[in-house]
């Protein structure tokens, strides 16, 4: 699918792909320390080759993973996924990371929405995240997916959230 974002820029939206793994450990290279703190809730200088298998080896039914990739330049500017909890089949946990240079445009919005409509589409109905406590855009874009918050909890500078993605 063809995006386009709020300041013109181009991207295809698509499933991740095993042939990912250059491309998604560049792509942590280029994301400002602030960017991975929020994704990782800690710094992240590289990703393991399990890691890397773990995260472009999906299912596309228990691990859901989209990834944005610019028209002009072919690198991966975001990712979406959820991978569902192995004692609740309605429950996926999820995250999103957006390039640095694209965040604010829509790219989120885009992808958590699409995220959503493929977990639906799977029978999971629920999403949960553990986040930074102040990380406030990345709860926002739940409400952009129809999602109703069911539950959140903040603890020791993280905060818990449970929603329900709309029917």
């Amino acid at each position: 699918m063809l995006y386009r974002l709020s300041d013109g820029t181009q991207v295809w939206i698509r499933p991740i792909r095993p042939d990912d793994k250059a491309e998604l450990q560049y792509g942590l290279k280029r994301l400002s320390m602030d960017t991975i703190h929020k994704r990782f809730l800690s710094a992240k200088p590289r990703l393991s080759s399990a890691e890397l298998r773990y995260l472009t080896e999906v299912d596309g039914v228990n691990h859901i993973a989209l990834v944005a990739v610019s028209v002009l330049t072919g690198r991966i500017a975001g990712v979406a996924r959820c991978v569902r909890l192995p004692d609740d089949a309605d429950t996926a946990e999820w995250a999103i990371v957006v390039a640095d240079e694209l965040q604010g445009l829509g790219l989120g919005t885009k992808l958590i929405q699409l995220l959503a409509d493929r977990a639906r589409a799977n029978g999971i109905r629920h999403f949960t995240a553990t986040m930074l406590g102040d990380n406030l855009p990345a709860r926002r874009l739940l409400s952009h997916a129809g999602a109703v918050l069911e539950r959140e909890e903040v603890h020791g500078g993280l905060r818990e959230v449970v929603v329900a993605l709309a029917a």
